[in-house]
């Protein structure tokens, strides 16, 4: 059986008319025909299609490198702002905010006239910068050669020692200190030459500036107008700007003032302007008036330089003071030295040799030996003393300086020619037994301020040395009343003098008249203390005593003598120990005394240490260098005449 399909059979296509041709081979439409289509656009090839890759393995590594550095940051923020916060905080406080200390200007220090006597200018430190020295930086193998070479006679520095210091073991230091507290002039020297040596290396290629590195810190220096007058007294200032002897010390936190400081920001070294900044200004060091006065200061040092020198000595001081105030004029000693030169200065020569040295005074001490005879009414000015030439006392046999017959003296003459013998006389008979004599007159030594401080508070400034009297030796016993056995310094002995010549009254000396702040305001020092040693009457019946010494013929002290005035004083030569060996070498050659002797204004002490050539005797050496001081002072200070008559107190006398 056959299988009918339900599918339409296929048709038959019925090939019609042939269509016209057109010309150019293609046919004409026929009828019914559908229309031709417009030509389009070529169509271009079919391209190759490419298939990408998944993005996910990317993005996922992507998200772990940043999840990676968020979480280092995340790590760093917990250790920079909860483990060290406060190391960092304080590094950043360090490093954000700087301190700089301004640095007080020292106060000056002028005489009593207000002439400058030591002052504070401004100054430069000549620093360099070690790393700039070295061939990688100059070029050359020698650049710390040839630097050295050029600053060395500026700076007055070896130049060895500036080549170790602009090549140091460590290799990476950057500052280096060449020369402390230089003057302008010397910084501006090598500033020119530093900008000499630029202009060089710019049209010669080979030239090499070698002073590049060379810099400079604004700084200030000490400067002693004087040289070394009244260096004694005013001391030195140390590397540090600190006072290291003298009132420069003494008086350090006065002059000094209080440093300063200010407080700014900084970004990459430089201030930040906008940030402000905070400042405590520096407090000036005050003025420091003096009771010196310069003039006679130089004459002074002038007068005792040139007898040190022509008498070949070790040294030797002059004290000059205003005898009722207590006020030093003058401290001056020989040899000294320049404070502000203390590398060429004598080691030996620093100090106040008039305050530290201690010595024995000789017979410039018999005047307290017979202020206690006459204050106790043991004796008169006309008590008769017959003077042996030898006396016998103890386990010693007692002379005077010169071999004598026997002199029948009063007590006044035993003043004027200065008798170790007859001065034992006398103050034996200042008790009943010599046990108490010795303890009569060691109340009156110490009265006078024997065995004390000054009262100065001076730096190195010794007290002397006087024992009590039970343990004077035998032969201290006889010989501390003519200055043998006790020790003093060049003021305590002046002082003396001056309490004699102010009636009795013992005014502590002074130095510092006072001080000067910066709005010029004075605050005057304090009263001295002042004590009555002896009577008034006592006082004067001495200064007459002491006229004798100069003006009558006998006396020992005639080379003190000045024309038209009253001069009271005495002589003194001691036995001096070596500070040594400690034992008895060479004299001390001394002259104490005051003027106008009746109406005292000024007292002058002189004294030499070891005399060599020439005379070594007080009245010869000493006398003219206190007659030359004394003159000067009174001119100075305008001090007339009294024009009054010498008393003239008998010398000797007839048995």
């Amino acid at each position: 059986m056959t299988e009918v399909s339900d599918r339409e059979p296929p048709r038959r296509r019925v090939p019609g008319p042939a269509r016209p041709v057109r010309p150019g081979g293609r046919r004409q439409p026929g009828p019914g025909a559908r229309p031709a289509r417009r030509p389009g656009p070529p169509r271009p090839a079919a391209s190759r299609a490419i298939r990408l890759g998944s993005p996910r393995p990317r993005l996922r590594l992507i998200g772990l490198a940043l999840t990676l550095v968020l979480c280092a940051f995340v790590v760093r923020l917990l250790q920079v702002q909860a483990v060290d916060a406060g190391t960092y905080t304080a590094k950043a406080e360090q490093n954000h905010y700087v301190v700089h200390k301004l640095p007080s200007e020292r106060g000056g220090i002028t005489d009593r006239n207000g002439v400058a006597l030591a002052s504070t200018v401004d100054a430069y430190d000549i620093t360099a910068d070690p790393t700039l020295f070295t061939r990688e930086q100059l070029k050359v193998d020698d650049g710390p050669e040839q630097a050295a070479a050029l600053l060395a006679p500026i700076l007055g520095v070896n130049q060895e020692d500036l080549v170790d210091l602009l090549r140091p073991e460590n290799e990476k230091l950057r500052y280096v200190v060449l020369a402390r507290r230089q003057t302008p002039q010397v910084w501006n020297q090598i500033k020119d030459l530093k900008t000499a040596l630029a202009k060089k290396t710019e049209t010669d290629k080979s030239a090499v500036n070698v002073l590049a590195g060379v810099l400079a810190d604004p700084s200030s220096k000490r400067v002693y107008p004087g040289g070394d007058l009244a260096a004694g007294i005013l001391g030195w200032v140390n590397a540090d700007g600190e006072g290291g002897g003298g009132l420069e010390r003494k008086l350090d936190k006065t002059l000094a003032g209080k440093d300063g400081e200010i407080r700014y920001v900084q970004s990459g070294g430089r201030q930040v302007p906008t940030a402000g900044s905070t400042e405590t200004p520096a407090v000036p060091g005050s003025d420091v008036e003096l009771t010196i006065d310069r003039d006679i200061q130089w004459a002074a040092q002038e007068a005792i330089s040139e007898q040190v020198e022509k008498s070949q000595a070790d040294g030797g001081y002059v004290i000059v003071q205003d005898t009722a105030t207590g006020e030093i004029l003058a401290m001056a000693n020989s040899p000294g030295f320049d404070p502000a030169d203390l590398a060429h200065a004598d080691p030996d020569a620093l100090g106040n040799a008039a305050l530290q040295d201690a010595f024995e005074p000789g017979s410039t001490a018999k005047v307290m030996s017979m202020a206690a005879v006459l204050e106790e009414n043991a004796a008169t000015p006309t008590t008769h003393l017959t003077v042996p030439n030898r006396l016998k006392r103890g386990d010693r046999l007692f002379k005077d300086d010169v071999d004598h017959p026997t002199w029948y003296l009063t007590l006044n003459g035993v003043l004027a020619k200065s008798s170790n013998i007859g001065t034992i006389m006398a103050t034996g008979e200042l008790g009943k037994t010599q046990a108490e004599a010795n303890k009569v007159l060691y109340d009156y030594l110490r009265r006078f301020g024997l065995g004390g401080y000054s009262g100065l508070g001076f730096p190195g400034e010794t007290k002397g040395i006087l024992a009590p009297p039970d343990q004077w030796s035998t032969s201290q016993q006889y010989t501390i009343p003519f200055g043998q056995g006790v020790s003093v310094n060049a003021l305590q002995a002046a002082s003396v003098y001056s309490t004699i010549a102010n009636g009795g009254v013992r005014v502590e000396p002074t130095l510092v008249r006072g001080t000067k702040e910066g709005d010029d305001r004075f605050t005057p020092a304090p009263e001295p203390k002042k004590t009555r040693v002896i009577s008034e009457k006592t006082a004067k019946t001495l200064a007459q005593m002491l006229e004798s010494v100069v003006d009558d013929e006998e006396g020992t002290g005639t080379k003190a003598r000045i024309p038209g005035y009253r001069v009271a004083g005495k002589t003194g030569t001691a036995n001096r120990v070596d500070p040594a060996t400690g034992q008895y070498k060479g004299y001390t050659s001394s002259f104490a005394g005051f003027a106008p002797a009746d109406k005292p204004r000024v007292t002058v002490y002189c004294a030499i240490q070891n005399a060599t050539v020439g005379s070594y005797f007080g009245g010869q050496i000493c006398g003219p260098i206190y007659k030359q001081v004394m003159a000067f002072a009174l001119k100075t200070l305008q001090v007339p005449p009294t024009g009054a008559a010498p008393a003239r107190l008998p010398v000797t006398f007839r048995p």
